[in-house]
């Protein structure tokens, strides 16, 4: 179970602690189940509980990825003209040992563990990287004094002099209640908090809850309820407490739950009540609403869902109907979910049907009754567990019924009576009447209704004939009671939901069907997948083998011809611009040896003429949906207009219609060019601005040394779903991330979105969401007579912009990315900008085009503020969810032709900047089964793995890592080696190849590593190929691909173009010159799956062309290849720069 799933917890009578996730069906009890627990608070990272023992504890999920908290401290030292430099420092300077403002003092020796649920993950080591670049031997940095700025080098003026000494230690209390000592400042990387604060309150408090924002609930002994007001991010605390009285007098409120703009309660009565206008404004609301149903208790969830526990059967119910329209909802609903002990049942049936085992009657009578569950045996067994119990009674229940049928069944008593010493041997002849019922246990405020009729359904069910007469011993364990179990707590605080939600927790499985479901379920897609592509593969050869003979043979028919017409929109291409109605038909012929040919045309006025252009199909190299509220359209290109950057574009009425008539159109092409199915292990991937997936098969004269194929002929087809970034290899398997960070993984599907019909396959095709942040800014300029206002400079950028400052963009006009996306959230103040904030957001400059910082100084004349809001898709596409691990970025391994190894490398960089080796990742199985985290100094952002084990990063300040010793024995290698970065530049992202590695800096220039052996894998140096570029992305053949920015076509610069490097060869393994090819509007690109070779042509012709002089080759942009950069004229082009 990961940390990362969303979860619903609860607590049933008898203090066990189980979670339903959001995409289950049964309850999952928490692995350490010792803790008897009387109440949870959950949220997304973990729960807390409240413990019989009166103690509090948390309970952390394990993962692959582990809790690391960075302790550091400095060694400072002076230089004296005696001894040189050393620990004897003036009066008036910092300690020896100190923080890196030099205020505390902090020895090694003073760092100690902040409670047993911490473990040291290594010594006390120094740290060598100083902003990105790698410090002399020992990592001292030199300054003229202590507050002045650090440099890597010794100066003749070098005084002082520190280094950073750095140890993790990491959090090992995973799948257990830990004890909480400390409980203020709870974090990530400190989930167990640091302290108390004591809150006066106007009564005695008997429980509280707190919202995700600001609102806070308690109710006191008395019946009334206390709300505290003042809550804000700067004053957690709040500042008062103000009483609400109960709805009724009489009966007080005995518990009350809050979340976003909402306040149930429940009286004493059992009455559920609903707060009316709840708000962060006025947190005491206006009024009590009586809602329909009796509840123990209430819980609302992240946003305003709420679940309660019914006083009647103990069920869990979810409240149905809950919008942010309506925030009382409609109607409660139970949980009709099972627990995870109870589905073994299901196992144990679905292994008697594969073997071909079917009940009689009398057999399917005794398997409808009700069995003792091994969560029930456990808690009868452990007399711990159940205080009125006595251990040694003779008609203490046993945890097995025991008959001497079967020889099989009284091994089963003995191993499960051995498993307790305190225990003895149950009788050997089952009770057979309710007299010799067990006592009753002494509950206090706990009603055992149900539970006692449940033990006397297990008593009888004893009389009848022992299932071992038939069934293997191991599954008579795991059959377990139907009956629902009983509630007492639910916390909903890690379950994030809506009333669109998907949720399967409504419909309770029958026997057979969870039979049924369990036998599919145990046959995966990824065992499937092979033998149905082989079926395919055979039939289609097979279909190709016996009608080749017959290709010769005229038609009995003559070649047939369909047409389709309809009314759009076409966006003229002369001036004026504007939209024109035309008439449009596609017309499809089929010739004799039964190939497909389509023709486009579309009819338009001029000049009271009428005209009409066409395009053949065959020729068309890409279907792209432009989406905008304004209109329904979509863009044709061909070779010549992928070089004008000029598309036909089309407009229909309705939304449906453009995505008929692009499903159509899709069709059509890939039959003209004879594609079908899904992509080939050698295709190339691609992503658009917008999240659009394109796929495009290499032809084999693509990396022709001579004559190679050009990029704008390349045919590029869509596939559904939406990513932010895309990363295959040679064996087919494709990973993706959403701008949520959400890991996809290819299902070797075809289809989704709008190819759903006509031109997608059903199978393999499955729902995906994704979540984006939109940003905006609003800016202030300080003037002496209001202060700061939104008041600018005539030159200055608007005040409500983006984040570059040329756009407008206010609240009121800022919309989702497409009609596809819809607001899931209001607009909030960013407070994690780069650079800091002040309280209330903002951050300061001396002007608006320079370095922000979160302090207020007498020079700063501007301040801004980020404003986010985030947005949501739901869509369709052959990929299925990955790990529950947020991820940045991820590289696979392309095979060498004829390798033997079974598992496919697979590097990857969390969203918080740990570097994970995925492991067992195979074709058949492409998510593998688990992470292997690798230790960093500092947060990555960028990785990639080469073809044979080579593995580069970029971290966060810029710097290049090469990982040593990495191979199929050792995935996750040895030790990181630092490579500088280029002079003056910050890397951002990188990618390897075959021997090749290339970069790309925050600035937009594209480094070559130069002098890269088998005996020196960390190069020599960086040389300058190009600049204006986005991203790279080298194959396993060495080729370069990138996407690149202001590519000028017949109208305008082109932002996000695709653009192939040609003249890659061993001897120039920088490349010629740039091929451009798609765009724009794209933002990244993936070759490391095309490992096709070059054509023999070419293979002959490239050794004897001679290597070309590279000052004179033609590159991206007005400038010739170089090891340096002018970093002032990148700017200059980047202020003109297109955006998508």
């Amino acid at each position: 179970m990961s940390s990362s799933q969303l979860l619903l917890w609860a607590v049933d009578i008898f203090g066990r602690v189980y979670t339903l996730s959001t995409t289950g069906q049964y309850w999952e009890v928490c692995k350490d189940g010792e803790l008897e627990v009387k109440r949870v608070s959950a949220v997304k990272q973990c729960c807390w509980g409240l413990a019989c023992d009166h103690q509090i504890y948390v309970y952390i999920h394990s993962s692959d990825v582990p809790i690391r908290f960075k302790e550091e401290t400095y060694e400072n030292q002076r230089w004296n003209p005696v001894v040189g430099f050393c620990n004897s420092l003036l009066p008036s300077d910092r300690w020896p040992w100190s923080d890196v403002s030099g205020l505390k003092h902090q020895q090694l020796e003073s760092f100690a563990l902040p409670s047993p649920h911490w473990e040291w993950e290594s010594d006390w080591y120094v740290d060598e990287n100083f902003g990105g670049e790698a410090t002399e031997k020992g990592g001292w940095t030199y300054a003229i004094d202590f507050p002045a700025t650090y440099t890597k080098d010794k100066r003749w003026n070098s005084c002082v002099r520190r280094r950073r000494w750095i140890r993790y230690r990491r959090y090992k209390a995973r799948d257990t209640w830990a004890k909480i000592w400390y409980r203020n400042d709870v974090t990530h990387h400190n989930p167990e908090g640091s302290s108390w604060t004591l809150i006066p309150a106007p009564g005695e408090a008997i429980q509280i809850s707190c919202g995700p924002y600001d609102l806070l609930w308690a109710t006191c002994w008395e019946g009334q309820a206390i709300v505290r007001e003042g809550i804000d991010r700067n004053n957690p605390q709040g500042m008062s407490w103000t009483i609400v009285d109960p709805p009724v007098a009489e009966n007080g409120i005995s518990h009350v739950s809050v979340g976003v703009n909402v306040v149930w309660a429940v009286t004493k009565d059992r009455k559920v009540w609903f707060r009316r206008g709840v708000n962060s404004y006025n947190p005491c609301g206006t009024s009590w609403i009586e809602m329909i149903g009796e509840m123990q208790m209430v819980d609302v969830g992240l946003n305003d869902q709420v679940w309660g526990i019914s006083c009647e059967d103990r069920a869990i119910h979810f409240r149905q109907g809950v919008t942010p329209s309506e925030l009382s909802g409609k109607m409660w609903k139970a949980i009709a979910c099972n627990r995870e002990s109870d589905r073994s049942q299901t196992g144990s049936s679905t292994s008697l049907l594969s073997a071909g085992c079917f009940f009689t009657d009398d057999i399917k009578e005794q398997n409808a009754s009700v069995f003792q569950s091994d969560g029930e045996s456990e808690s009868h067994l452990n007399d711990a567990r159940l205080p009125g119990l006595d251990p040694e009674a003779p008609d203490s229940p046993h945890p097995v019924p025991e008959l001497n049928m079967d020889p099989l069944a009284t091994v089963l008593d003995e191993t499960a009576v051995g498993s307790d010493g305190d225990h003895q041997a149950g009788p050997d002849k089952p009770p057979s009447s309710l007299d010799s019922l067990p006592p009753k246990p002494q509950w206090t405020n706990i009603d055992l209704k149900e539970a006692s009729r449940m033990s006397k359904a297990t008593v009888l069910q004893a009389e009848t004939a022992s299932l071992s007469s038939f069934l293997p011993a191991a599954a008579e364990d795991h059959f377990a009671t139907d009956d629902l179990p009983l509630w007492i707590w639910v916390s909903s605080r890690g379950c994030l939901v809506d009333s669109q939600s998907p949720l399967k927790w409504f419909t309770a499985q029958s026997a057979l069907t969870s039979c049924a479901h369990s036998l599919a379920l145990s046959i995966s897609p990824s065992h499937t997948a092979q033998w149905r592509k082989q079926i395919v593969r055979q039939l289609s050869e097979r279909t190709h083998r016996e009608l080749d003979n017959f290709r010769h043979y005229e038609q009995a028919v003559e070649q047939s011809v369909w047409v389709k017409t309809g009314s759009l929109q076409w966006w003229r291409s002369w001036k004026p611009y504007r939209w024109v109605d035309v008439q449009v038909a596609l017309e499809q012929f089929t010739a004799n040896d039964g190939t497909r040919d389509s023709i486009l045309f579309v009819y338009y006025t001029h000049n009271e003429e009428k005209k009409y252009i066409h395009m053949f199909l065959n020729e068309v190299t890409i279907l792209v949906e432009i989406l905008n509220e304004a209109k329904h359209s979509f863009a044709l290109y061909t070779p010549e207009r992928t070089k004008q950057r000029w598309p036909v574009r089309l407009a229909t009425s309705t939304e449906q219609e453009m995505h008929d008539w692009l499903a159509l159109l899709n069709m059509s092409c890939c039959e003209g060019r004879q594609l079908q199915g899904p992509p080939s292990p050698e295709a190339i991937w691609s992503l658009t601005c917008k999240g659009d997936i394109f796929v495009s098969e290499p032809s084999p004269d693509l990396e022709a040394l001579t004559h190679p194929m050009a990029c704008d002929q390349m045919f590029w087809r869509q596939v559904g779903g939406h990513l932010r970034l895309i990363e295959c290899n040679s064996d087919g398997i494709v990973w993706g991330v959403g701008y949520d960070h959400t890991a996809w993984i290819y299902t070797g599907g075809y289809g989704g979105s709008f190819l759903s019909g006509l031109a997608g396959s059903p199978e393999n095709i499955h729902p995906q969401t994704d979540v984006k942040g939109i940003y905006i800014y609003e800016n202030q300029r300080w003037n002496p007579v209001t202060g700061y206002s939104s008041r600018g400079l005539p030159t200055d950028r608007y005040m409500w912009s983006d984040a570059s400052g040329l756009c407008e963009c206010t609240k009121a006009n800022t919309k989702t990315p497409s009609p596809l996306w819809s607001w899931v959230s209001d607009w909030v103040i960013d407070f994690s900008v780069s650079g800091g904030t002040d309280r209330e957001g903002w951050q300061y400059a001396a002007d608006f085009p320079a370095s922000y910082h979160s302090y207020k100084t007498m020079k700063d004349f501007v301040r801004r503020r980020c404003w986010a809001r985030k947005c949501k898709i739901v869509t369709s596409g052959p990929w299925l969810e990955g790990p529950p691990i947020a991820l940045r970025d991820v590289s696979l391994m392309s095979q060498p032709p004829g390798s033997t190894e079974d598992f496919v490398p697979l590097w990857a960089i969390s969203d918080k900047g740990d570097v994970l080796c995925r492991l067992q990742v195979t074709p058949q199985n492409p998510a593998g089964t688990s992470w292997l985290h690798v230790g960093t100094d500092q947060p990555f952002v960028s990785v990639t793995i080469g073809m044979f084990y080579q593995v580069w990063a970029v971290a966060q300040d810029g710097s290049a890592f090469c990982r040593g010793s990495v191979s199929s024995k050792k995935p996750e290698g040895e030790c990181w080696y630092h490579v500088p970065s280029p002079l003056k530049q910050k890397l951002k992202q990188v990618s390897v190849g075959r021997t090749a590695v290339l970069a790309v800096d925050k600035n937009g220039n594209l480094w070559f590593r130069a002098g890269i052996t088998p005996s020196y894998p960390q190069g020599s140096s960086w040389e300058h190929i190009s600049n204006n570029v986005r991203k790279v992305s080298v194959g396993p053949l060495d080729q370069i691909w990138v996407i690149a920015d202001k590519v000028q076509g017949s109208h305008s610069l082109s932002c996000g173009t695709v653009c192939h490097r040609t003249g890659v060869q061993p001897l120039e393994p920088k490349g010629a010159s740039w091929d451009y090819g798609i765009g724009g509007g794209w933002e990244h690109i993936t070759v490391r799956g095309n490992a096709t070779e070059r054509t023999k042509m070419a293979a002959q012709d490239g050794p004897s062309s001679s290597p070309r002089d590279l000052s004179s080759l033609e590159v991206h942009g007005n400038d010739k290849p170089r090891t340096t950069i002018f970093v002032d004229g990148v700017q200059d082009l980047d202020r003109n720069a297109v955006q998508c």
